[in-house]
C-alpha cells in the first residue's frame, strides 16, 4: 500500500504504463499536468478492448432499479455505464478522493444529462457510502491504493444490502501492456487473503479480462 501522497497521486487511475506511473505527467497532490489528456486516456474507447466494461457489469449482475457504487470513479469511465444500466429508478454513488477528477465527472454527468449519480468526495479511509445502501459495489483498478485493504473491504461490506455483491477488478502482478508498475500491484492471491480476512466469501472469478482478475464476493 502507499502513503497518503501516493494514494492521492495515483488513486485508481494509473492505467497507461507510459503516462500513469508515479512521477510521469503528474504534479503533487493528484493533479495531472494535462488534465484533458489524462482524462482522455482514462475514458477513451481504446480502453474498452481490455477493460470490457459491459462484460464486467454483466458479471456483477447490475440491473435496472438497483443502487450501485463505483469506488475509485475517477472521471466516470464505469460511472456513466452504471447510470445507464440502473436506469432512472436506480442510483449510482460515484466515490472519488481526487477533487479535480470529481469535478470532471460532474461536468460529464451534466453534459450527458445524467441525474441518477451521487458524486462523493471520499476520505482516504472512508468512502462515505451509507450503511446497507448498495445492491452492488464495483472497485475497479483501485484496491491497490487503499492504505489498509482489509479494513476498507470491511467498510465496503457494511455498505452492502442483504444479498448485495462486491466486485474487485485489478491488474495481475505480472507485466502487462497497460496498468501500474509491478511494485504498486496487489496479486490475485494476496487480494484473496485480504478478502478472506475481511469476512468476504468469493462466489465467482470470471476470467474474460486479459490483464486483470475479477473477483465477485459477498459477506459471509
Amino acid at each position: 500500500m502507499h502513503d497518503r501522497h501516493d494514494h492521492d497521486r495515483d488513486h485508481g487511475h494509473d492505467l497507461d504504463r507510459g503516462h500513469g506511473g508515479p512521477a510521469h505527467g503528474r504534479r503533487a497532490h493528484g493533479n495531472p499536468d494535462d488534465l484533458d489528456a489524462y482524462v482522455a486516456r482514462l475514458t477513451g474507447p481504446e480502453r474498452d478492448a481490455w477493460q470490457r466494461p459491459d462484460e464486467v457489469l454483466a458479471a456483477l449482475g447490475v440491473e435496472p432499479g438497483q443502487t450501485v457504487a463505483d469506488v475509485g470513479a475517477g472521471p466516470g469511465y464505469f460511472t456513466l455505464r452504471l447510470a445507464r444500466a440502473v436506469g432512472p429508478r436506480g442510483r449510482v454513488y460515484a466515490v472519488e478522493v481526487v477533487p479535480e477528477l470529481l469535478g470532471v465527472l460532474r461536468a460529464r454527468l451534466d453534459g450527458a444529462g445524467v441525474s441518477n449519480v451521487v458524486p462523493l468526495l471520499a476520505r482516504e479511509r472512508d468512502s462515505l457510502l451509507p450503511p446497507a445502501s448498495c445492491d452492488r459495489i464495483l472497485v475497479a483498478d483501485t484496491f491497490h491504493h487503499f492504505p489498509d485493504g482489509v479494513a476498507y473491504l470491511r467498510h465496503l461490506a457494511a455498505a452492502l444490502r442483504r444479498g448485495g455483491l462486491l466486485a474487485n477488478v485489478d491488474f495481475h502482478r505480472r507485466e502487462t501492456p497497460v496498468g501500474p508498475p509491478l511494485e504498486h500491484r496487489v496479486s490475485r492471491e494476496d487480494f484473496l487473503v485480504a478478502a478472506d480476512r475481511a469476512g468476504l466469501a468469493v462466489i465467482g472469478e470470471p476470467t474474460f479480462l486479459p490483464h486483470q482478475y475479477l473477483v465477485l464476493m459477498r459477506p459471509r
